[in-house]
């Protein structure tokens, strides 16, 4: 899994986006052909993480841009494996607080 981040610019939202955004950040999963060739399980493991996204809800100092990426090897992966992987990447990208660290 691969997580980028770019510092959000609204001009390249839609004109009705820019100066409304409902939160300080944006999300966008990718799961490709490789990672599985069934529709069903690639669309399955994209609702999983935006699930877990809106659950961890990240934060940052400014408004962001988050860019997942899954690589090949995650369609055989375990689904609890994989949102740990997220909230690992997450965590050291500053985005969520250790586990029993004060926020």
């Amino acid at each position: 899994m691969v997580l980028r981040l770019l510092q959000a610019q609204a001009d390249l939202l839609p004109p009705s986006d820019r100066h409304h955004s409902p939160s300080p950040w944006r999300c966008a999963v990718v799961v490709s052909s490789k990672v599985s060739k069934r529709s069903v399980r690639r669309n399955r493991l994209r609702r999983l993480l935006h699930a877990h996204l809106l659950r961890e809800a990240p934060s940052g100092p400014h408004p962001l841009w988050l860019l997942l990426s899954l690589k090949p090897e995650a369609g055989a992966t375990a689904e609890p494996l994989l949102l740990e992987e997220c909230s690992h990447l997450l965590r050291k990208a500053g985005l969520l607080n250790d586990p029993g660290s004060p926020p």
